[in-house]
Protein backbone atom coordinates (compact mmCIF):
# COMPACT_ATOMS: atom_id res chain seq x y z
CA UNK A 1 0.00 0.00 0.00
CA UNK A 2 1.13 3.52 -0.82
CA UNK A 3 -0.11 6.17 1.62
CA UNK A 4 -0.17 9.91 1.95
CA UNK A 5 -0.30 10.64 5.68
CA UNK A 6 -1.09 13.95 7.30
CA UNK A 7 -1.11 14.67 11.01
CA UNK A 8 -1.90 17.99 12.67
CA UNK A 9 -1.18 18.20 16.40
CA UNK A 10 -2.21 21.37 18.22
CA UNK A 11 -1.46 22.35 21.80
CA UNK A 12 -3.56 25.24 23.11
CA UNK A 13 -2.27 26.70 26.37
CA UNK A 14 -4.30 28.48 29.06
CA UNK A 15 -1.39 30.85 29.69
CA UNK A 16 1.24 32.24 27.38
CA UNK A 17 4.29 30.05 26.91
CA UNK A 18 7.47 32.10 27.13
CA UNK A 19 9.76 29.35 25.84
CA UNK A 20 9.66 25.65 25.04
CA UNK A 21 12.03 22.79 24.33
CA UNK A 22 10.42 19.86 22.57
CA UNK A 23 11.41 16.41 21.34
CA UNK A 24 9.35 15.12 18.41
CA UNK A 25 9.10 11.52 17.20
CA UNK A 26 6.69 12.09 14.34
CA UNK A 27 8.67 10.89 11.33
CA UNK A 28 7.81 7.41 9.97
CA UNK A 29 10.83 5.13 9.82
CA UNK A 30 12.31 3.14 6.98
CA UNK A 31 12.15 -0.51 7.90
CA UNK A 32 13.34 -3.35 5.72
CA UNK A 33 10.52 -5.72 4.87
CA UNK A 34 7.78 -3.37 6.11
CA UNK A 35 7.90 0.21 4.91
CA UNK A 36 9.85 2.81 2.95
CA UNK A 37 9.50 6.56 3.55
CA UNK A 38 9.45 8.31 0.19
CA UNK A 39 9.00 11.86 1.55
CA UNK A 40 8.43 13.57 4.88
CA UNK A 41 7.80 17.24 5.72
CA UNK A 42 7.60 18.77 9.20
CA UNK A 43 6.11 22.25 9.78
CA UNK A 44 5.95 23.96 13.17
CA UNK A 45 4.13 27.16 14.15
CA UNK A 46 5.60 29.26 15.68
CA UNK A 47 8.82 28.62 13.79
CA UNK A 48 11.52 27.21 16.10
CA UNK A 49 14.63 29.24 16.74
CA UNK A 50 16.63 26.00 16.79
CA UNK A 51 15.96 22.58 15.33
CA UNK A 52 18.15 19.51 15.05
CA UNK A 53 17.24 16.20 13.45
CA UNK A 54 18.65 12.76 14.10
CA UNK A 55 17.87 9.24 15.26
CA UNK A 56 17.64 7.67 18.69
CA UNK A 57 19.08 4.33 19.80
CA UNK A 58 16.23 2.35 18.25
CA UNK A 59 16.56 4.15 14.92
CA UNK A 60 13.48 6.33 15.34
CA UNK A 61 13.49 9.73 13.63
CA UNK A 62 13.76 12.51 16.23
CA UNK A 63 13.59 16.31 15.99
CA UNK A 64 14.90 18.41 18.90
CA UNK A 65 13.61 21.98 18.82
CA UNK A 66 13.54 25.24 20.77
CA UNK A 67 10.72 27.78 20.49
CA UNK A 68 11.70 31.01 22.24
CA UNK A 69 8.92 33.24 20.87
CA UNK A 70 5.98 33.75 23.28
CA UNK A 71 2.96 31.75 22.12
CA UNK A 72 -0.36 30.40 23.39
CA UNK A 73 -0.66 27.70 20.74
CA UNK A 74 1.80 25.25 19.18
CA UNK A 75 0.88 23.53 15.92
CA UNK A 76 2.91 20.62 14.56
CA UNK A 77 2.03 19.50 11.06
CA UNK A 78 3.56 16.50 9.30
CA UNK A 79 3.06 15.15 5.80
CA UNK A 80 4.52 11.86 4.64
CA UNK A 81 4.36 9.48 1.71
CA UNK A 82 5.04 5.92 2.85
CA UNK A 83 5.18 2.65 0.94
CA UNK A 84 4.06 -0.22 3.20
CA UNK A 85 4.76 -3.82 2.20
CA UNK A 86 4.17 -6.42 4.90
CA UNK A 87 5.74 -9.87 4.67
CA UNK A 88 3.32 -12.81 5.06
CA UNK A 89 2.79 -13.88 8.65
CA UNK A 90 4.81 -17.03 9.41
CA UNK A 91 2.91 -20.18 10.27
CA UNK A 92 2.32 -19.73 14.03
CA UNK A 93 2.57 -23.49 14.61
CA UNK A 94 6.02 -23.56 12.99
CA UNK A 95 7.57 -20.91 15.27
CA UNK A 96 9.93 -21.95 18.12
CA UNK A 97 8.35 -23.00 21.40
CA UNK A 98 8.04 -20.60 24.30
CA UNK A 99 10.75 -22.25 26.40
CA UNK A 100 13.29 -22.09 23.57
CA UNK A 101 12.53 -18.42 22.83
CA UNK A 102 12.90 -17.58 26.51
CA UNK A 103 16.26 -19.37 26.79
CA UNK A 104 17.58 -17.89 23.53
CA UNK A 105 16.62 -14.35 24.51
CA UNK A 106 18.22 -14.55 27.95
CA UNK A 107 21.42 -15.99 26.48
CA UNK A 108 21.69 -13.34 23.73
CA UNK A 109 24.90 -11.29 23.73
CA UNK A 110 23.55 -8.84 21.17
CA UNK A 111 23.04 -5.30 22.50
CA UNK A 112 22.01 -3.72 19.19
CA UNK A 113 18.68 -1.93 18.64
CA UNK A 114 16.89 -5.07 17.37
CA UNK A 115 18.14 -7.32 20.20
CA UNK A 116 15.52 -9.18 22.24
CA UNK A 117 17.23 -8.17 25.49
CA UNK A 118 15.68 -4.69 25.31
CA UNK A 119 12.23 -6.27 25.47
CA UNK A 120 12.88 -8.55 28.41
CA UNK A 121 12.88 -6.29 31.45
CA UNK A 122 10.67 -3.79 33.25
CA UNK A 123 10.80 -0.27 31.82
CA UNK A 124 9.60 3.17 32.85
CA UNK A 125 5.98 2.76 31.70
CA UNK A 126 5.82 -1.04 32.03
CA UNK A 127 6.71 -2.24 35.53
CA UNK A 128 6.12 -5.96 35.91
CA UNK A 129 3.00 -7.03 37.79
CA UNK A 130 2.38 -10.51 39.28
CA UNK A 131 -1.34 -10.42 38.48
CA UNK A 132 -0.71 -9.66 34.79
CA UNK A 133 2.01 -12.32 34.63
CA UNK A 134 -0.30 -14.93 36.11
CA UNK A 135 -3.13 -13.98 33.74
CA UNK A 136 -0.78 -14.26 30.75
CA UNK A 137 0.79 -17.56 31.83
CA UNK A 138 -2.25 -19.66 30.90
CA UNK A 139 -1.58 -18.87 27.22
CA UNK A 140 2.15 -19.50 27.32
CA UNK A 141 2.98 -23.09 28.23
CA UNK A 142 6.63 -23.88 27.63
CA UNK A 143 5.89 -26.30 24.77
CA UNK A 144 3.54 -23.91 22.99
CA UNK A 145 4.82 -22.28 19.75
CA UNK A 146 5.63 -18.66 20.63
CA UNK A 147 3.45 -17.04 17.96
CA UNK A 148 0.49 -19.27 18.88
CA UNK A 149 0.94 -18.20 22.51
CA UNK A 150 1.36 -14.51 21.75
CA UNK A 151 -1.67 -14.43 19.46
CA UNK A 152 -3.76 -16.05 22.19
CA UNK A 153 -2.66 -13.33 24.62
CA UNK A 154 -3.54 -10.73 21.99
CA UNK A 155 -7.04 -12.17 21.51
CA UNK A 156 -7.65 -12.38 25.26
CA UNK A 157 -6.74 -8.71 25.72
CA UNK A 158 -9.15 -7.84 22.92
CA UNK A 159 -11.94 -9.96 24.43
CA UNK A 160 -11.48 -9.20 28.14
CA UNK A 161 -10.87 -5.43 27.92
CA UNK A 162 -13.22 -2.60 26.97
CA UNK A 163 -12.01 0.23 24.78
CA UNK A 164 -12.73 3.37 26.81
CA UNK A 165 -10.89 6.64 26.01
CA UNK A 166 -12.13 8.23 29.24
CA UNK A 167 -10.81 5.51 31.56
CA UNK A 168 -7.06 6.20 31.40
CA UNK A 169 -4.37 8.75 30.60
CA UNK A 170 -0.87 8.55 29.14
CA UNK A 171 0.50 8.04 32.67
CA UNK A 172 -1.78 5.11 33.58
CA UNK A 173 0.21 2.04 34.61
CA UNK A 174 -0.55 -1.42 33.17
CA UNK A 175 -1.60 -2.66 36.61
CA UNK A 176 -4.31 0.04 36.76
CA UNK A 177 -5.77 -0.61 33.31
CA UNK A 178 -5.52 -4.37 33.92
CA UNK A 179 -7.49 -4.09 37.17
CA UNK A 180 -10.15 -1.93 35.51
CA UNK A 181 -10.22 -3.96 32.26
CA UNK A 182 -10.70 -0.62 30.48
CA UNK A 183 -8.38 1.56 28.43
CA UNK A 184 -7.12 2.47 24.97
CA UNK A 185 -4.58 1.01 22.55
CA UNK A 186 -1.65 2.25 24.65
CA UNK A 187 -3.01 0.45 27.72
CA UNK A 188 -3.73 -2.77 25.84
CA UNK A 189 -0.20 -2.78 24.41
CA UNK A 190 1.34 -2.12 27.83
CA UNK A 191 -0.67 -4.90 29.49
CA UNK A 192 0.34 -7.40 26.81
CA UNK A 193 3.99 -6.35 27.04
CA UNK A 194 3.99 -6.58 30.83
CA UNK A 195 2.48 -10.06 30.74
CA UNK A 196 4.96 -11.44 28.22
CA UNK A 197 7.97 -9.85 29.91
CA UNK A 198 6.86 -11.26 33.24
CA UNK A 199 7.29 -14.70 31.66
CA UNK A 200 10.71 -13.86 30.22
CA UNK A 201 9.42 -13.35 26.67
CA UNK A 202 10.65 -10.29 24.74
CA UNK A 203 8.02 -7.74 23.75
CA UNK A 204 8.23 -4.10 22.70
CA UNK A 205 5.97 -1.13 21.96
CA UNK A 206 5.15 0.28 18.53
CA UNK A 207 3.56 3.65 17.83
CA UNK A 208 2.16 4.56 14.45
CA UNK A 209 -0.92 5.08 12.35
CA UNK A 210 -3.89 2.86 11.60
CA UNK A 211 -5.87 3.34 8.41
CA UNK A 212 -9.57 3.12 9.12
CA UNK A 213 -12.12 2.06 6.52
CA UNK A 214 -15.57 3.73 6.58
CA UNK A 215 -18.72 1.60 6.51
CA UNK A 216 -19.94 0.60 3.06
CA UNK A 217 -21.59 3.50 1.31
CA UNK A 218 -20.33 6.06 3.82
CA UNK A 219 -17.87 8.82 2.87
CA UNK A 220 -14.40 8.83 4.32
CA UNK A 221 -14.27 11.58 6.97
CA UNK A 222 -11.31 13.94 7.00
CA UNK A 223 -9.21 13.47 10.13
CA UNK A 224 -10.98 10.21 11.02
CA UNK A 225 -7.89 7.99 11.00
CA UNK A 226 -5.94 7.47 14.19
CA UNK A 227 -2.61 7.38 15.89
CA UNK A 228 -2.26 3.89 17.22
CA UNK A 229 -0.15 1.53 19.32
CA UNK A 230 0.53 -2.18 19.12
CA UNK A 231 3.06 -4.79 20.23
CA UNK A 232 5.96 -6.61 18.64
CA UNK A 233 6.87 -10.02 20.02
CA UNK A 234 10.28 -11.60 19.43
CA UNK A 235 9.75 -15.07 17.95
CA UNK A 236 13.32 -16.36 17.82
CA UNK A 237 16.40 -15.56 15.77
CA UNK A 238 15.01 -16.72 12.41
CA UNK A 239 11.53 -15.20 12.68
CA UNK A 240 12.46 -12.03 14.57
CA UNK A 241 9.91 -9.44 15.69
CA UNK A 242 6.24 -9.92 14.73
CA UNK A 243 3.66 -7.15 15.16
CA UNK A 244 0.39 -7.96 16.95
CA UNK A 245 -2.44 -5.49 17.56
CA UNK A 246 -4.39 -6.38 20.73
CA UNK A 247 -6.86 -3.52 20.26
CA UNK A 248 -8.16 -5.15 17.09
CA UNK A 249 -6.97 -8.77 17.61
CA UNK A 250 -5.06 -8.85 14.32
CA UNK A 251 -1.47 -9.13 13.21
CA UNK A 252 0.05 -5.84 12.07
CA UNK A 253 -0.71 -5.53 8.37
CA UNK A 254 -0.65 -3.04 5.50
CA UNK A 255 -3.07 -0.81 7.43
CA UNK A 256 -0.40 -0.27 10.13
CA UNK A 257 2.26 2.41 9.52
CA UNK A 258 5.16 2.50 11.99
CA UNK A 259 6.29 5.78 13.52
CA UNK A 260 8.58 4.54 16.29
CA UNK A 261 9.58 1.45 18.27
CA UNK A 262 10.75 1.28 21.88
CA UNK A 263 10.43 -0.46 25.21
CA UNK A 264 7.20 1.39 26.03
CA UNK A 265 5.30 4.62 25.39
CA UNK A 266 7.93 6.69 27.17
CA UNK A 267 10.46 5.74 24.49
CA UNK A 268 8.23 6.72 21.59
CA UNK A 269 6.06 9.59 22.84
CA UNK A 270 5.31 11.72 19.74
CA UNK A 271 5.86 14.98 21.63
CA UNK A 272 7.90 15.38 24.78
CA UNK A 273 9.69 18.26 26.45
CA UNK A 274 9.38 21.29 28.71
CA UNK A 275 7.33 24.48 28.41
CA UNK A 276 7.74 27.61 30.55
CA UNK A 277 4.16 28.53 31.37
CA UNK A 278 1.32 28.02 33.83
CA UNK A 279 -2.18 26.61 33.56
CA UNK A 280 -3.64 23.71 31.63
CA UNK A 281 -3.24 22.74 28.01
CA UNK A 282 -5.63 21.20 25.49
CA UNK A 283 -4.38 18.73 22.90
CA UNK A 284 -6.08 18.14 19.55
CA UNK A 285 -4.88 15.59 16.99
CA UNK A 286 -6.16 14.98 13.47
CA UNK A 287 -4.84 12.19 11.24
CA UNK A 288 -5.48 11.26 7.62
CA UNK A 289 -4.05 8.06 6.13
CA UNK A 290 -5.01 8.17 2.46
CA UNK A 291 -4.25 5.31 0.02
CA UNK A 292 -2.59 6.51 -3.18
CA UNK A 293 -2.64 4.86 -6.58
CA UNK A 294 0.80 3.76 -7.63
CA UNK A 295 2.15 5.46 -10.78
CA UNK A 296 1.71 3.21 -13.77
CA UNK A 297 4.84 2.08 -15.55
CA UNK A 298 5.33 3.69 -18.93
CA UNK A 299 3.83 1.69 -21.73
CA UNK A 300 6.37 0.14 -24.12
CA UNK A 301 6.96 2.01 -27.35
CA UNK A 302 5.13 0.58 -30.37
Amino acid sequence: MLYDIRQITTYSYAGQVRAAKQVLRMSPVDRKGHQHVIAHVLDIDPIPSEIERGRDFFGNGVAWLVVDAPHDQLTISTRSRVDVTVSPLPDPEATPVVELVRATAVASMDLGPASPVHGLFASRSVPLDPAITEWTASSCAGDQPILVAAMDVMRRVHTDFTYDPDATSVSTLPSESFAARHGVCQDFAHVMIAGLRGLGLPARYVSGYLRTVPPAGQPRLEGADATHAWVEVWCGEEVGWIGLDPTNAIAACEDHVILAVGRDYADVSPVDGVVVSSGDQVLAVGVDVVPVERPQADAPAS
